[in-house]
């Protein structure tokens, strides 16, 4: 009994460390209150409590609160600097993040980081921006390039915007991986027609910047989206497919695992989904391989805290980070309650399908419908119907890709399997596209979608307390549900 109340504890102090970290974070952005006044004055005032388990649930609370403060601190310093720049002209000098695409008015366009300001002074810039413009044919991931341009403030990811501006490239960024992904890409246009090949290559690396528009707006309209956007999703199936191979030891099992989470990372960039997908998805590997247990919430929190800590721009405006741990928090703390609740088995592949898609979509729904305002129909069918083909047509796309980098000739004749599944993947995303009325125009206020929240979690507290007393939460493999994320 000593045992579980001290595991018990020692869970509920890590998780209220992580989220007072990100709490912090938060306020740092609104306010500019002193980490060190509060240290002064909080801190003995905390020993007063009778209930020492308090005492230091309130101390570590306010540590994680200091932590977040002086950390959106530093960051909020770049903020001012950006601020002043607004509306002005600038010349910098950043990497290129993303290849570019050609945008409207046929300007080139793609993310920019390691930002380094020249004019109208020099200093370092933190954050990314969104570039378009002109003066190079082509910007590839990793040039480093020089910008002239008006700065505007961006909403989203991206800390800055220039739009219209004169581009000119210093040097062309070659490395390994950037190399490996271009090559693949000729390789999957050898081997697959249009817009097959770029249907491909969102299912595979997460790369949409080539899929044709109406194809882009029929994901949306069923809620697909994310089978082709640079997520965890990806990552899901290539960790869970090393797991089905029979190698010659868990530690083989481990390495390659983690290799291929590094490769992934580094070909596809470090968005924030996927940053959260390779820190989980290494933390999973090592709590498989040392037979530990991780908590959900634990789990959640830490990546949640971790990945805000390096890039605080992901809590205060990064829409993808909040969508990427809210269908997380869905998948690996409702779904299994719901799980235990209705089966006394393990259900089946498609049952557990449905119930993580149903968390998932449950915890998103409130902050899309603040953010956008609309709701789609058929995105649970859509969902049912096309997810559990993406495996299979992951692999089918990658033979097709490989065998058009070193045999072009038969490329065709390797390529034609995926060529059926995707052309039957993409009749089925646009015939639920085109039903009529597939959104609902509806919108709710902050306020509602907090309390929608609130009461989510008050539901799922609830079913946890009815559940029989055993530990059926705890992550122990992997390669089953640990990664499942559709957001």
């Amino acid at each position: 009994m000593a045992k579980r109340m001290r595991k018990y504890q020692r869970t509920t102090f890590l998780t209220t460390f992580f989220v007072s970290v990100l709490l912090g974070l938060g306020l740092a952005r609104k306010t500019s209150l002193i980490p060190n006044l509060w240290l002064l004055v909080v801190l003995p005032l905390l020993f007063l409590f009778k209930d020492k388990r308090v005492s230091y649930l309130l101390i570590i609370s306010v540590f994680g609160l200091v932590i977040g403060f002086w950390r959106g601190g530093q960051y909020m310093q770049n903020v001012y600097q950006l601020s002043d720049l607004f509306g002005k002209g600038v010349t910098i000098e950043a990497t290129a993040s993303s290849d570019a695409i050609y945008a409207k008015n046929s300007q080139i366009e793609f993310t920019a980081t390691d930002i380094r300001l020249l004019q109208p002074r020099q200093k370092n810039l933190s954050g990314s921006f969104k570039i378009s413009g002109f003066g190079e044919p082509m910007i590839y991931r990793g040039d480093i390039v020089r910008v002239s341009g008006k700065l505007y403030p961006s909403r989203g990811s991206n800390q800055g915007r220039i739009s219209y501006a004169k581009l000119s490239r210093f040097s062309a960024g070659h490395n390994y991986f950037n190399d490996l992904s271009r090559r693949f890409n000729a390789g999957m246009q050898n081997a697959l027609p249009e817009p097959l090949a770029s249907f491909g290559l969102g299912l595979l690396i997460g790369q949409r910047s080539t899929l044709p528009l109406d194809i882009t707006a029929a994901l949306t309209a069923v809620g697909l989206v994310h089978i082709v956007a640079v997520s965890g999703y990806n990552l899901t199936i290539i960790v869970r497919g090393i797991g089905r191979l029979r190698l010659g030891s868990k530690f083989q099992r481990l390495i390659l695992s983690l290799a291929l989470i590094v490769s992934f990372t580094l070909i596809t960039g470090f968005s924030a989904s996927i940053v959260r997908a390779a820190l989980v998805s290494a933390l999973s590997l090592w709590a498989w391989y040392y037979g530990r247990r991780i908590k959900p919430l634990v789990l959640i929190s830490f990546a949640a805290a971790a990945t805000a800590l390096w890039n605080p721009f992901y809590v205060w405006g990064d829409l993808s980070w909040y969508l990427s741990f809210l269908a997380f928090f869905g998948v690996l703390v409702i779904g299994p309650a719901v799980t235990q609740r209705l089966f006394r088995k393990t259900p089946g592949m498609l049952t557990q399908v449905l119930i993580e898609t149903l968390a998932a979509e449950l915890m998103t729904l409130p902050l899309i419908l603040m953010t956008f305002g609309q709701l789609s129909l058929v995105a649970l069918a859509a969902n049912i119907f096309i997810v559990p083909l993406v495996p299979l047509a992951m692999l089918l796309s990658a033979a097709a890709g490989v065998t058009g980098i070193f045999l072009p000739q038969l490329a065709g004749w390797v390529a034609w399997p995926a060529r059926l599944l995707l052309t039957y993947m993409l009749d089925l995303i646009r015939l639920l596209s085109d039903i009529p009325s597939v959104f609902i125009q509806r919108s709710i206020s902050a306020m509602t979608m907090i309390g929608s929240y609130l009461v989510v979690v008050l539901i799922t507290l609830i079913m946890y307390k009815k559940l029989p007393k055993r530990d059926n939460t705890a992550i122990e493999e992997p390669m089953i549900n640990t990664l499942g994320v559709l957001k």
